[in-house]
């Protein structure tokens, strides 16, 4: 890595490296506490779901007005650190939890938590374009994925893994909260120390107003290029499988009541094959095109959402997890250097990628919380014609509706895609 890639380019990667800890901990680990501590696993479902979409809906509803902020001078750095602080601080306060178990509580730090993992993410994605040229955005986005997954998903997952067959659980999910919140402060430090701001707008009287002027102008200029237009809705719904998919799948296995050290044990081995995968993209778009390779990642979560309504036993729990790490990062790591390359001008990037980022962020509105409804749903229809079954067969039996749910998702943005994959070539664009 020494030889290939600039001092900005592995600060910029080393983000993907410190905030994935909170993707792996957070995310994957605190449903199962959560649930530990709620009666009802389907309604835990639902809670989960719409508080996750909730939070979301901040960032989402923000997104395009903070991107354009962050476009003029010295505003993106300063953005970044506020929304990577508010993360860094939810980690800590969720590592007391344990001790003082509230879902509300918890319910209100992972929400928090949220808010600043996907504030951040917005900065962090604007300054893709800033790090790096076209030719090379395919590789560096792929690497930063990549390392998130060998490092920060992996190392501090590790971890935990260990504390907990040595510690009392509710000491070992604390410290392991606690260790994330340092991983992810501590190895952004390269970011906020190597990566610079240089394309931006200057800063003048008004700036409010401007950066709503600004916003429009980027709408009009999005809505007018075909392909751009139909590549951002294909990523609505298609991103919002992959993101449903990333927070509800502790949620899931706990449901059909898969042990939760093998649910562990199986993301664990997600992060490490995804490693190698995401950077197999990266080398196979610059053989066959970006757009195929997200194609071919659009594919492999539709059979996914097909095998997981059949899970029942760990060992499926696990060749799911197996189909989900060969396309995780590579269709992530593709749309962002995907998109990052249609931008027509570098010096509002933030803004660009704030109007991507309200489309990815409003999409995992929309999935967890029709997971955790569509089970609610089926649980009701399945009662009314076996009224005397357990809660625990209920449960069973209704959660998968949730995750079937989710094909309507990759088969719209697949449509749209097409679309977009159409449009692209008749603009010689593709």
């Amino acid at each position: 890595m020494k030889d290939k890639f600039t001092r900005e380019e592995k600060s910029w990667m080393m983000y993907d490296w410190a905030n994935s800890a909170h993707t792996i901990v957070i995310v994957t680990v605190l449903p199962i506490f959560f649930k530990s501590v709620f009666a009802d696993n389907v309604m835990a479902n639902a809670w989960w779901g719409s508080v996750t979409s909730a939070a979301t809906l901040v960032i989402a509803v923000l997104a395009p007005f903070l991107g354009a902020i962050g476009d003029f001078m010295n505003m993106k750095k300063r953005l970044f650190t506020f929304f990577l602080s508010i993360g860094v601080i939810s980690c800590l306060g969720l590592a007391g939890v344990p001790f003082f178990p509230s879902w509300q509580t918890i319910l209100a730090l992972y929400a928090l938590s949220l808010v600043g993992f996907s504030g951040a993410n917005l900065y962090y994605d604007g300054f893709l374009p800033e790090v790096t040229t076209n030719e090379r955005m395919d590789r560096v986005s792929s690497w930063g994925f990549g390392l998130g997954y060998i490092g920060g998903s992996t190392i501090p997952f590790i971890i935990f893994l260990v504390l907990y067959t040595m510690l009392d659980a509710s000491l070992a999910i604390a410290i392991s909260f606690g260790i994330t919140a340092l991983w992810w402060g501590v190895f952004s430090i390269p970011m906020l120390k190597n990566v610079k701001q240089t394309h931006y707008v200057e800063r003048q009287k008004g700036m409010i107003v401007d950066s709503f002027r600004m916003l429009f102008k980027t709408l009009r200029e999005i809505k007018g290029k075909k392909t751009m237009f139909l590549f951002m809705l294909a990523y609505f719904f298609y991103i919002d499988g992959v993101n449903t998919i990333i927070h509800m799948s502790t949620v899931y296995g706990d449901s059909l009541g898969i042990d939760s050290t093998q649910m562990m044990l199986a993301l664990l081995m997600v992060q490490i094959l995804a490693f190698p995968f995401a950077i197999l993209y990266g080398s196979l778009a610059k053989k066959f095109g970006a757009r195929k390779m997200i194609g071919v990642g659009i594919i492999v979560y539709f059979l996914i959402c097909l095998v997981g309504f059949y899970v029942s036993k760990a060992w499926h729990f696990w060749a799911l997890a197996a189909l989900v790490a060969t396309s995780q990062g590579g269709i992530q790591a593709l749309s962002r250097s995907l998109f990052g390359r249609m931008i027509p001008d570098k010096n509002r990037s933030n803004e660009f990628f704030g109007f991507f980022d309200i489309f990815g962020k409003f999409s995992a509105i929309l999935g967890p919380m029709l997971f955790g409804w569509a089970g609610v749903w089926a649980k009701n229809a399945i009662v009314k014609s076996n009224p005397g079954l357990s809660q625990d067969v209920l449960t069973k039996m209704s959660t998968p509706y949730g995750v079937i749910s989710v094909l309507l998702m990759f088969l719209i943005g697949g449509v749209l895609f097409v679309a977009s994959s159409r449009a692209a070539k008749k603009t010689g664009e593709l």
